[in-house]
């Protein structure tokens, strides 16, 4: 009795109650708030708050009381949040019950943890009878409570649920989920024989909605992903909706829906027919087994427009302003223009596009993808079409990196300059090099270039492609083989015949083969279609022999800083593990590119266009050799 007695309840000004530090409650203070206060200003504190007096520390002073609230500190939140936007009055009297007595920390946690949320059945019949006795909208009780209106319907629409399937609900034989599901329909007999005949191991809310919509075709099946709920509608379609799903229901016209998909298929077939394509067919599955005997055109890499040209400019600019500012990390500000500007160039310098001759000959498959996005398949060659080569145009060597254009030209600037180390140490294939270059321009010249070298005695200047090669070993080791002929040789060419008359013919055959070496021109670039000496630049490096991981190794400055994070996971998945790269895949992009290169280090890792390829498969392509 004496606790009893030691309680008094009295009302307190809001200006007096402060928060305790001995209310236990320490997590989710702050949730619920918002709809504490709509409760409290629709009907008023209905629970008390627990108090204690604070001591006064005025000293001969008159000092207001304090009080701090042991338990109801939310309450208190959403009173002072109330009188701070001029609801109730800044003293507005609180009903508090005051403990003077006994251990604050105890009583705080002897409120807090008997509370009981309440039941969604409880509050469900509750709100039904708000809605059915007292004509209150779900708007209306959704602004006195404080929740959202989605969650008063849903409670409502509990009401269509059977009453025994409601009793195994509060029993706890079922899920809300699964009590949800049942409000598809309003027929109890067909709820209740769903769920008698479901298997124990198979009555989830998708197995009960399967089961009470079996001829229905749900939402999210691509057909009507694809032709989407309003266009269906509008055709005159019939759909139940799932009011416990803001996306979900039933379409219950299939026929309708596969005319309507057809429809949508065959509008972009007509487009895509006006490309000037031999044939176009609509198929709603895409056909694996007929796609899979067809030979297939490769499109060319698209030549740039003007504009394009001087946005691309612009944008790698910018890239190199922001990679030469780079002082070991880089601001979120400048994190997120250089993801931009990345995904800026990769799209224009990924642009794609097929013949003429190619879209001539060639068809395209047009279907329903998976996730029922449109699907096209361009460039297929049926039997009938010449699925042969184009005539005078052999088959090519393609490599599908997925690297932007600058990234490729300067790792293959690179490679040119090994191949050019490495053949000037190899005066015989050298030699050969140049009767391949010469024979070829000589009785082949109405032919695409045959060789990579560039017989006219032109050396490209390729290091322009490649900023950091200035310092590779390999740059440094070919200009050291330059500067010793430049040595040798005369200071004119009018006295070159001279000098080379005299020269040994181990000498002339080093000379042939460094001159040989320097017009090697192996480099991709997006705007030209040597792909002839391209071909016969992987097939003089696998002469070679020619391993890039001695020329070349993955830094942040010179390949990882410069390509995306999904390829700098990817490098480090290959060279070192999946686990390493995921070790990496929060961290910035200047970060991400520090530590890979650390990891990397010393695995010989790759990308692709740098690896050893076998030349002359039957396919035409290059396969890429680990």
């Amino acid at each position: 009795m004496n606790a009893i007695l030691s309680h008094s309840l009295q009302t307190i000004p809001l200006s007096q109650l402060t928060a305790s530090g001995d209310n236990v409650r320490r997590t989710n203070r702050e949730e619920g708030i918002d709809e504490l206060a709509a409760s409290i200003a629709a009907h008023g504190l209905l629970q008390n708050l627990t108090v204690r007096p604070l001591p006064v520390k005025g000293r001969g002073r008159k000092v207001a009381p304090g009080y701090g609230v042991l338990a109801g500190g939310r309450r208190l939140a959403a009173l002072q949040r109330l009188a701070a936007e001029g609801v109730i009055a800044a003293d507005a009297p609180i009903p508090c019950q005051v403990v003077s007595e006994g251990i604050p920390a105890e009583i705080s946690l002897a409120e807090n943890a008997l509370q009981c949320p309440m039941h969604p059945a409880d509050q469900y019949e509750a709100f039904a009878a708000l809605h059915r006795s007292h004509g209150l909208s779900a708007d209306d009780i959704a602004s006195r409570f404080g929740v959202s209106p989605v969650l008063v319907r849903q409670r409502l629409k509990l009401g269509a649920v059977s009453p025994a399937l409601m009793a195994a609900y509060r029993a706890g034989e079922m899920s809300l989920d699964q009590l949800s599901a049942f409000t598809l329909t309003e027929d109890h007999a067909r709820q209740e024989d769903v769920w008698a005949r479901l298997a124990p191991w198979d009555n989830g809310r998708a197995a009960i909605l399967r089961a009470l919509a079996p001829g229905d075709i749900p939402a999210h099946d691509r057909r009507a992903v694809f032709i989407g709920m309003a266009a269906y509608e509008a055709a005159g379609g019939t759909v139940i909706r799932d009011l416990f799903d803001e996306e979900g229901g039933f379409f219950t016209d299939g026929a309708l829906l596969d005319r309507l998909v057809r429809e949508g298929l065959q509008a972009a077939a007509d487009g895509i027919a006006a490309e000037g394509w031999k044939w176009v067919s609509v198929t709603p599955d895409y056909d694996y087994a007929a796609t899979s005997r067809m030979k297939r055109a490769t499109p060319e890499t698209a030549l740039h427009t003007p504009e394009e040209e001087a946005r691309l400019e612009e944008l790698n600019a910018r890239l190199e302003a922001i990679a030469s500012a780079y002082d070991g990390d880089l601001t979120d500000e400048e994190n997120a223009e250089f993801d931009a500007i990345e995904a800026e160039i990769t799209a224009l310098e990924g642009k794609t596009e097929f013949l003429p001759e190619d879209i001539a000959r060639a068809g395209v498959f047009v279907s329903l993808g998976s996730r029922g996005e449109l699907r096209i398949e361009r460039g297929f060659l049926r039997a009938e079409d010449g699925e042969g080569e184009r005539e005078g145009v052999a088959a090519k060597p393609a490599r599908r990196s997925g690297l932007p254009d600058r990234v490729v030209a300067d790792l293959t600037a690179h490679r040119t300059m090994a191949m050019r180390l490495e053949l000037a140490a190899n005066p015989d294939l050298a030699s050969r090099c140049l009767a391949h270059a010469l024979a070829g321009a000589i009785f082949y010249p109405h032919a695409d270039t045959p060789s990579c070298l560039r017989v006219h005695g032109k050396s490209e200047a390729v290091e322009r492609h490649a900023p950091t090669s200035e310092t590779s070993q390999t740059c440094r080791s070919f200009a050291a083989l330059r500067a010793k002929w430049t040595q040798r040789l005369p200071d004119t060419a009018a006295d070159l015949w001279d000098v080379v008359l005299g020269l040994s013919a181990d000498e002339i055959a080093e000379l042939l083969a460094f001159c040989a070496a320097a017009t090697i021109d192996a480099v991709r670039l997006p705007h030209t279609r040597q792909e002839g000496a391209l071909h016969h630049a992987d097939e003089l490096a696998e002469a070679l022999a020619l391993d890039m991981a001695r020329h070349w190794q993955p830094t942040a400055k010179g390949y990882l800083g410069k390509v995306s994070k999904a390829l700098i996971l990817e490098a480090v998945a290959e060279g070192v593990s999946k686990p390493a790269a995921e070790n990496l895949s929060t961290l910035k992009k200047a970060a991400m590119a520090e530590a890979a290169e650390k990891r990397l280090a010393e695995t010989g890792w790759l990308p692709t266009c740098l690896r050893r390829v076998s030349i002359g498969e039957a396919s035409g392509l290059v396969d890429v050799a680990p």
